[in-house]
């Protein structure tokens, strides 16, 4: 029943944010600019999106210690965002089940998934914290604002890691916190650290930083270069090319990050008009950009997942299964008051 219930409300929320999207745009101009955009440059962007999920999984793989092979990482990392595509979420889930079938410890595969999700989101912050800031729409408090949680980011990103150096020095902070409030103590607040900190202690050692931060910094620019080559698709030459892929990316990835949503449908094109808009393009080549970008992504992920679950031979209903079987699980522990005792 409750999953009936998530998936009610994320049709819903997906209706909703797709009514506020295309509110007072003529959904036939945006047709017709889809219609006319170069094939050429499409296939740009679907060479940019297979290259950028390669980086991911060259990414991923260092985090793993090399323990699976090149093609296998790949594989696993395109099942994770087919499989993320749907309301319940479970890629991640099901990337760390993937892994134990291959070898690799589910810890060592749960703590690789944490980091990469900090690292992601330090740079989305980063970057949209730079773009904004290139806006001139924005008023100039909004963009110092942005600017400084950037600035605000990295600092608690470098304080994480010196955690992960020293874990004994953060716990004995949160010791004396939740000695004088007691309140705290209710909250699993111990074992959050606790995954937190082990999560960062791969990016401890000066290789693996290294390794981490640059495939990081290489995956976001193909995102980037694939939102720029759809730009070009739809002959968009008025505005500032780099400017709006980088404002469209991250704005993108934060609507993505809503938890209740059908594949970000709704939420997704909604980020890229906002985008589209901020620096002066019209309304309904704004979202002609946003359904170009999130149906190529769709299309990029459905391609080489389905060729992942074939290669590693399970089937998308087992992964899915599993995967909600495991985040109910998780769910449950995470609300049970024992569940840190145990």
């Amino acid at each position: 029943m409750r999953r009936i219930i998530f998936l009610l409300v994320s049709l819903l929320v997906s209706a909703v944010f797709l009514w506020l999207a295309l509110r007072g745009v003529p959904l036939a101009d945006v047709w017709d600019s889809i219609q006319q955009a170069n094939v050429l440059w499409i296939g740009v962007s679907f060479g940019s999106i297979t290259i950028g999920l390669w980086t991911r999984s060259v990414r991923w793989r260092g985090l793993l210690d090399d323990k699976i092979s090149p093609m296998q990482a790949f594989h696993i990392v395109n099942i994770t965002f087919l499989v993320n595509q749907l309301p319940f979420r479970a890629g991640e889930i099901a990337r760390s089940l993937l892994a134990r079938r291959a070898g690799v410890p589910v810890m060592t595969a749960a703590t690789s998934i944490l980091v990469e999700r900090l690292l992601d989101t330090l740079l989305v912050v980063i970057f949209l914290a730079v773009a904004l800031s290139r806006v001139p729409q924005v008023p100039d408090a909004a963009s110092q604002v942005t600017v400084l949680f950037g600035i605000a980011a990295v600092v608690v990103f470098i304080v994480l890691l010196f955690f992960a150096r020293r874990p004994h020095i953060a716990h004995n902070i949160l010791t004396w916190l939740e000695d004088r409030i007691p309140v705290m103590q209710r909250l699993p607040f111990s074992r959050l650290l606790t995954h937190i900190v082990e999560g960062l202690q791969p990016l401890t050692n000066w290789h693996r930083f290294a390794h981490a931060v640059g495939w990081t910094l290489i995956s976001w620019l193909f995102s980037f270069v694939t939102l720029y080559s759809l730009i070009l698709a739809l002959g968009i030459d008025d505005v500032d090319r780099v400017l709006t892929s980088v404002l469209g990316v991250t704005l993108a990835s934060f609507s993505i990050a809503i938890p209740v949503s059908v594949a970000a449908i709704g939420p997704f094109e909604g980020a890229l008009r906002v985008a589209g808009e901020a620096v002066n393009m019209s309304s309904e080549l704004a979202l002609s950009l946003g359904f170009l970008l999130h149906g190529m992504t769709v299309i990029g992920y459905a391609i080489w997942g389905i060729i992942g679950l074939l290669n590693q031979g399970v089937s998308f209903s087992e992964t899915l299964k599993f995967g909600q079987q495991q985040s109910a699980l998780q769910e449950e522990a995470t609300i049970s008051p024992t569940a840190d005792a145990n």
